[in-house]
């Protein structure tokens, strides 16, 4: 056999960390970005090109065993029809397209028979106002397309909130309102499935969230093993109804009567499964890499009883990055710390993260949130 060639459309940290495990399996890596990326330097392959020409794609995909893609912004629908006889696409065009849209994703989902809170995808301020009316306040307002970590998204608390939010997000086609879920935790799972039908589910996990960012990942999430049951079963059938293949994540609300509703997808590795690397048997990287080779998928059990994951947060601008508090966080017993190799220092932008493991979770979150600190306060 060939060595496999993994084409990664994208160069952030999710495909520095999925080259980095395709690596340790003695695979190749070839990444296509559409400017330098700091976190895939070293590690392949790096083109540098206009990821959304046809031409630059058939050519950066001839020669890959397989083509995945870092975040549901990456072309996958320009490469699928000029993609090689010989080279595979995973997740589908048509998986990335639906996800990548917040309206058709709840559409999807909810002829699914999926639950979900009550939304409506609204052409016009009016339509919107008329949702509101609808659902009562406060609500969601979410951009369609190019929101991510809080970007795109407006809680609108009265009419006058939601005008301003409709000025700041609307697109051509409108806006996603969405009724408020009141949840009393936010919870997520990973999925990992092969083209053959292969399946893996990690543990549901707790995430706690901190302006709309990922602030810090609990594995296992402290929820009854009902719930829990339930997290994973709507988060299987998700999956199944976009046709996710390698790594889903996907997130969710617990309601206070146990209840489960999806809050979005995402078609590959994800923010909440790093804790995976140092917490699992198999990295949700690795589960990725051998989905869509349609390799056999490896354990996602839990190595030790806990794992929690904080992300390390800029928290000025800066062309220059600070790792003076590295040193004294390296000095906290049981943590692994992995930063980006980012360029620029942005406030709030994910630098790296700190995982932690243990059998106390207060003991590993203190452990974890300490050494992220000790690194994010020069950042």
């Amino acid at each position: 056999m060939h060595t496999p060639v993994i084409g990664i459309l994208g160069g952030g940290q999710l495909g520095r960390m999925t080259a980095l495990a395709a690596i340790r399996m003695g695979l190749r890596v070839r990444f296509l970005v559409p400017k330098p990326a700091g976190p895939a330097e070293g590690l392949g392959e790096v083109i540098v090109g206009d990821w959304k020409d046809p031409d630059v794609l058939r050519r950066f995909a001839e020669g890959c065993t397989v083509v995945t893609v870092e975040s549901e912004w990456a072309p996958a629908d320009v490469l699928e029809p000029v993609l090689p006889e010989d080279t595979a696409l995973w997740p589908k065009a048509e998986t990335v397209r639906i996800i990548r849209d917040k309206g058709r994703q709840k559409r999807v989902l909810a002829e699914a028979g999926l639950p979900l809170p009550a939304f409506a995808c609204c052409a016009t301020l009016e339509e919107a106002l008329a949702a509101a009316e609808r659902f009562g306040y406060p609500l969601m307002l979410k951009r369609y397309r190019g929101s991510y970590d809080g970007y795109g998204n407006f809680t609108a608390r009265s009419p006058e909130a939601l005008k301003t939010g409709w000025e700041q997000l609307a697109q051509e086609d409108g806006l996603l309102v969405e009724a408020w879920a009141p949840f009393v935790r936010e919870l997520a799972v990973l999925v990992a499935r092969s083209p053959s039908g292969e399946e893996v589910i990690y543990p549901v996990v707790y995430t706690k969230q901190v302006d709309h960012r990922c602030y810090l990942v609990q594995a296992p999430a402290a929820i009854d093993p009902a719930v829990a049951e339930e997290a994973r079963r709507v988060a299987r059938a998700a999956v199944e109804a976009v046709g996710g293949i390698g790594i889903t994540a996907v997130e969710l609300f617990e309601l206070a009567d146990g209840r489960i509703l999806i809050n979005e997808l995402a078609p590959r590795p994800h923010n909440t499964g790093h804790y995976t690397i140092e917490g699992c048997y198999t990295s949700q990287f690795e589960n990725h890499v051998r989905a869509v080779l349609d390799w056999p998928l490896g354990s996602p059990e839990l190595r030790e009883p806990v794992a929690v994951m904080v992300n390390i947060l800029g928290r000025r601008s800066s062309d220059r990055i600070d790792l003076r508090g590295l040193p004294e966080a390296l000095r906290i017993p049981g943590v692994a710390v992995h930063l980006y190799g980012k360029m620029q220092v942005r406030p709030g932008r994910k630098m790296g993260h700190v995982t932690a493991t243990g059998t106390d979770p207060e003991d590993v979150r203190r452990r974890a949130e300490t050494a992220a600190d000790l690194i994010a306060r020069y950042l």
